[in-house]
């Protein structure tokens, strides 16, 4: 029998955090792409999407808890934490830097730990809202050496196929990037290829809203910002 998670259990105890209602706090975990690695404050997309959803729900809490160069078991620690904020909205973005540091990264493991992420916050806060990410498959501005290219592209195409099968497999909503015209775009970039600038965490902000609202019926600000 599973141990039962201390930060679940007072979560779930507070009767807070349900789908449904209004969204009074959002909380991010994740990586550099959360974190807002070369980005100013207000600039990352977890900011911006915080921002939009005031014009809507305007006592919103907003906690970025990501961390610059978090692996998925990083991101795992993150749990805790924000179980104690007691979101009714998390976004959860990881698993690039378990495929980039790592010449064989074990993915059954990272499925694993994505599973168990998405199985503590609903464990928690069973009405949730989560939404997570899949990661590019191709950086076109990134310097790198033709193994070591190779390499990543095969591990982040592995990444995705586990990624969207642990979401699916619990109804969480996968904003897929793989393919998105964005990436072929250098303005979308930081000049180091692989991280957002502030144009790109733009664009991510209208990706993860419109998710929000097709997946949820969250409303945000964010697309009537960008057709202006």
């Amino acid at each position: 029998m599973r141990a039962l998670d201390p930060f679940a259990v007072i979560a779930d105890a507070t009767g807070r955090g349900r789908r449904g209602e209004r969204v009074g706090t959002y909380v991010a975990l994740g990586d550099s792409f959360s974190a807002g690695r070369g980005t100013e404050p207000g600039e990352r997309w977890t900011d911006r999407l915080a921002a939009a959803l005031r014009a809507h729900h305007p006592e919103l809490a907003y906690h970025n808890l990501a961390v610059d160069g978090a692996t998925s078991g990083d991101v795992l620690d993150q749990v805790g934490p924000a179980l104690q904020l007691e979101p009714d909205l998390v976004t959860v973005i990881c698993g690039a830097n378990d495929v980039i540091w790592s010449v064989r990264p074990d993915l059954d493991s990272y499925g694993e730990r994505l599973a168990e992420i998405f199985d503590r916050l609903r464990g928690g806060l069973p009405r949730v809202a989560i939404v997570t990410a899949t990661s590019p498959e191709r950086w076109r501005f990134m310097d790198l050496r033709p193994r070591t290219r190779a390499r990543i592209v095969a591990g982040i195409e592995r990444l995705n196929e586990v990624t969207r099968r642990v979401a699916g497999s619990r109804s969480v909503p996968v904003v897929d990037v793989v393919g998105h015209p964005g990436l072929a775009e250098p303005d979308n970039f930081l000049e180091d290829g692989l991280h957002p600038s502030p144009t790109g965490h733009e664009r991510a902000a209208i990706e993860f809203a419109r998710a929000l609202h097709d997946h949820f019926g969250i409303e945000s600000d964010v697309e009537e910002e960008d057709e202006r």
